[in-house]
């Protein structure tokens, strides 16, 4: 008979606090690099490309471990492998501070991700446990408010300390949340007895080298794909085999193995199943639209990090309010599919709305009900979601379950984003050839626009040759500004429709399944 883990008063309260710490220290530690990366890159004498591998080794470190977190909280015991996570991701915190060189850095941002991809995946493991299944909407609110709200801390955060101190410190603030939560973990929370630990001769090591080099490889290949130009690149078209091959491999090997690594034979819950492909829609559309508008802001609109950052605290807040009130709906038997096609649609909303104001200078004030309407579609999503994904599992399996959709938002995200850069890249060329090919030089409109500019020029002491030349120059960014800013539309509106056509299809397959799941509620009683 499994040990009911369910905890109740202040020790609930205490095990739901640091989990959810640890989950934030994970997630505002992806995104809060982003904007030290130019001050990294002048203090360690490093290249744009180099740089890139700050993120990209986080990035790696985090999705190699995702899926094996259940096995390895059964092996070592829960509470010491989460325990042993917080350390080895404050431990490495520090030295990614303290770091001489660029690929020491790198190293060190590795190891942090594999410290750092348990903290996501446990934590909701713990919390879903701590709570009675009747409670556990409730539960995934409180989670969900770390996962929503993490992404859109690190810019700010990361903004005002770069601003105002210097980069080391973005990874020093991990230092003392880090202690106390190591503490705290040791201190409340308990591990469950699931099954013998496995001798050394009887671990699924096979299993761990194709699941490190399958998942290594696609992560590599999709954060450095549109930036080494896909498979003109010998080294991605190399990884990308690699990582089709390796993971028909572990597929292969994780059904046949005595003591798989990772629990395959779990997707055979419905539900999880579900919402495993649902989680992957949620991470691209939290993750895309989280490094699209920072983007947009900074490079079009020349705002400071801060401010970019600064802009998506309305709708973090927005979603912090809806958790509990969604959590509430779900404790009184709403149905997650509709709450879930209902989040598509405000998504939608918000995308297409994001398509509709985009100009080369938009206002701040423009963007404030759009957010709001992101705030409120991404608390619809998350929390349905992960609750569907988890509600028909028990013990082990939760688990097992959460490494999945875990695993499956982490690659969500980074396809997005690798999608979206991939896109705008094309677009943009496309845009500006179409905007150069409507600008003739005889145009007399054009001649006139041009003569005005040169005139300005002039007037603020230039020569005229060289005020025309500067003016041509003036000509020129005006046309690429328009091109970048046509190209972020195309991404709102197609991110928007991607959505609105997953709506159908969200309401047809989990009908069927929750039919199931209380049918099997009914046969128990």
């Amino acid at each position: 008979m499994q040990e009911s883990l369910v905890e109740y008063g202040s020790r609930r309260v205490i095990i739901t606090i640091t989990a959810i710490f640890c989950a934030l220290l994970e997630i505002v530690d992806s995104t809060i690099v982003n904007v030290a990366l130019n001050d990294m890159k002048g203090n360690l004498g490093a290249t744009l490309n180099e740089i890139g591998w700050v993120i990209t080794a986080y990035a790696i470190g985090n999705v190699i471990i995702v899926p094996m977190t259940s096995w390895l909280a059964a092996q070592f015991g829960r509470r010491n492998y989460f325990a042993a996570s917080i350390v080895i991701f404050t431990v490495f915190s520090f030295l990614c501070g303290n770091a001489h060189g660029i690929w020491q850095l790198v190293f060190f941002r590795f190891v942090q991700g594999l410290g750092g991809g348990a903290l996501l995946v446990t934590s909701q493991t713990i919390i879903t446990e701590s709570y009675p299944p009747e409670k556990r909407g409730m539960a995934q609110a409180i989670y969900g408010l770390g996962v929503i709200i993490g992404p859109t801390l690190g810019p700010p955060l990361g903004g005002y300390i770069v601003e105002h101190f210097s980069w080391p410190y973005i990874f020093y603030i991990n230092i003392p949340i880090g202690t106390i939560a190591t503490l705290l973990t040791l201190q409340f929370v308990r591990s469950p007895k699931y099954a013998e630990k496995k001798l050394a001769s009887e671990v699924d090591w096979a299993g761990i080298a194709l699941l490190a080099i399958a998942v290594g490889s696609l992560q590599y290949v999709l954060e450095r794909g549109q930036e080494d130009d896909w498979f003109e690149s010998k080294t991605i078209t190399t990884l990308a085999i690699t990582a089709i091959l390796g993971l028909f491999f572990f597929i292969w090997r994780e059904m046949t193995a005595k003591n798989p690594i990772v629990e395959l034979r779990v997707l055979s819950n419905g539900n999880l199943r579900v919402g495993t492909i649902l989680s992957f829609i949620l991470g691209f559309g939290l993750y895309g639209s989280t490094f699209i508008i920072p983007l947009y802001t900074q490079s079009s609109l020349g705002w400071t990090a801060e401010q970019a950052g600064a802009l998506m605290i309305p709708a973090a807040l927005t979603t912090a309010f809806m958790m509990p009130l969604i959590g509430r709906a779900l404790q009184k038997g709403a149905k997650q599919q509709v709450l879930v096609a209902i989040g598509m649609f405000i998504f939608f909303i918000y995308s297409f709305w994001g398509y509709r104001i985009l100009t080369p200078d938009t206002s701040k004030d423009a963007f404030f009900w759009m957010l709001i309407f992101r705030g409120l579609g991404m608390g619809l999503l998350f929390i349905p979601i992960t609750t569907l994904s988890l509600s028909t599992l028990k013990g082990q399996q939760i688990g097992q379950g959460a490494s999945f959709t875990g695993m499956m938002r982490q690659l969500g995200g980074s396809f997005g984003i690798a999608l979206i850069t991939t896109f705008m890249a094309r677009q943009n060329i496309v845009h500006r050839n179409a905007l150069t090919s409507h600008v003739m030089v005889d145009d007399p409109l054009v001649q006139q626009r041009i003569n005005g500019i040169q005139h300005n020029y002039m007037a603020h002491g230039m020569a005229p040759d060289i005020a025309l030349k500067s003016a041509y120059q003036t000509l020129d960014y005006m046309i690429t500004k328009q091109a970048a800013v046509l190209s972020y539309m195309d991404v709102f509106l197609y991110l928007g429709l991607m959505f609105l056509i997953c709506i159908p299809f969200v309401l047809m397959v989990k009908a069927k399944k929750q039919e199931q799941k209380i049918d099997l509620s009914e046969a128990m009683h």
